[in-house]
């Protein structure tokens, strides 16, 4: 029975979506993935050969690497596919996240081979790929990029023991396959990757009308004054309309060791209040993995800081910063207007926050919005892995 055609009519009908024919089409072939990949496990002996014989059919299950601009609703699709799709072992991560575990995991054991504690050879990539397809048979990648030669060299070898051991891919993407990494350093040797990718996943554009993200935003404010419970209402609305759910789930980043709870995550959209970000101890490098994450921050309750509050105050200059540079959407409720947020004179913080108050205006502005995410340089947030 399709599962997913039915759910995004639901949502239709429901005004959390709009009736879109491109979507309509990558729904069904979402759908007929799930159905093939109805009580999927990889075959017992994995192999150079071992995923042939892994789909019931006999036949391999390719997976999908779902492209086209921003706003048009991959993640959202590729959500409701998460969550339909009945697969014992499945994993859904930003594709960053997962590259940086990946990197981790090939740390640690490094180490452990060094200190005498592994066994077999010299290469990493074979033993961390077995732990991953152990622990996912299906990886769902949201804005999957790749800007970093670290991960340019090593993708072709880890993704080639992934899918020998039967892992199913479905990809979304802001560029279709042949434009990763382009211009790269030492590119000639990340295309055996790209000759890999079309060979396990279909490549699907998505040529939705219009950026419905954009419209969204455009339709209603996104800087809300006071923080009052019609700024509350509005924040709600705004989830709800761009990720199609009344509520998120809770999820965890880790950084350097460290976690980072979000309280609520969906679509690549995660909800804050600004005491889960600026009340604590965090940093930089930690908003700047936030920044990375999600392409939206819906963050409740920013209040007037204090003079004496000077912490406060840097970790939301930060904070902003890290917004601003990966060109996030930050929807807000506020105690007031961003040049009256911050009340110290004549201090570092209070002539870094004119900055601040700035880009806050700034990103209220048609053109910021309109702006794809993850356009500034890469940060290293290496130490980001997904729980």
């Amino acid at each position: 029975m399709p599962r997913l055609p039915v759910r995004y009519r639901n949502l239709i009908r429901s005004g959390r979506f709009e009736r879109d024919p491109a979507q309509e089409e990558l729904v069904e072939r979402l759908d007929a993935l799930a159905v093939r990949l109805d009580g999927y496990r990889p075959a017992k002996k994995a192999g150079a050969l071992g995923w042939l014989f892994a789909a019931r059919s006999g036949e391999p299950i390719r997976g999908l690497y779902i492209w086209g601009p921003v706003g048009r609703g991959k993640s959202l699709l590729m959500d409701m596919f998460f969550e339909t799709v009945q697969v014992q072992r499945k994993r859904r991560v930003h594709f960053h996240a997962f590259m940086a575990d990946a990197h981790a995991r090939i740390h640690v054991w490094r180490q452990q081979r060094k200190a005498g504690r592994t066994n077999g050879g010299e290469d990493p990539i074979a033993p961390v790929a077995e732990a991953l397809a152990g622990e996912a048979w299906l990886l769902c990648f949201d804005e999957f990029t790749v800007a970093d030669i670290a991960d340019a060299m090593i993708l072709g070898r880890l993704f080639k023991a992934l899918f020998e051991q039967g892992v199913v891919v479905v990809a979304t993407s802001n560029v279709e396959p042949n434009e990763l990494y382009k211009d790269g350093l030492n590119r000639a040797l990340f295309l055996p990757f790209l000759e890999l990718l079309h060979e396990h996943m279909d490549v699907v554009r998505l040529e939705a009308r219009t950026d419905f993200r954009l419209e969204k935003l455009r339709d209603s404010s996104v800087y809300h004054v006071p923080a009052d419970a019609r700024a509350q209402a509005a924040l709600s609305q705004a989830f709800e309309a761009l990720t199609g759910r009344r509520r998120g789930t809770p999820t965890t980043l880790r950084v350097l060791g460290h976690p980072i709870p979000v309280p609520e995550a969906a679509a690549n959209v995660a909800r804050f209040s600004f005491a889960d970000l600026c009340e604590k101890p965090l940093g930089a490098t930690d908003f700047l993995a936030v920044a990375r994450t999600f392409h939206t921050i819906i963050l409740e309750d920013i209040p007037v800081i204090e003079a004496n509050q000077r912490n406060r105050a840097k970790r939301f200059i930060n904070l902003v910063d890290a917004l601003y540079d990966s060109h996030v959407k930050l929807i807000a409720s506020a105690a007031a207007e961003p040049q009256e947020l911050y009340l110290g004179q004549g201090n570092r913080e209070a002539f870094e926050f004119e900055r601040t108050a700035s880009r806050l205006m700034e990103m209220r502005s048609p053109e910021y919005l309109a702006m794809p995410h993850g356009m500034a340089k890469r940060a290293d947030v290496s130490g980001l892995v997904e729980t």
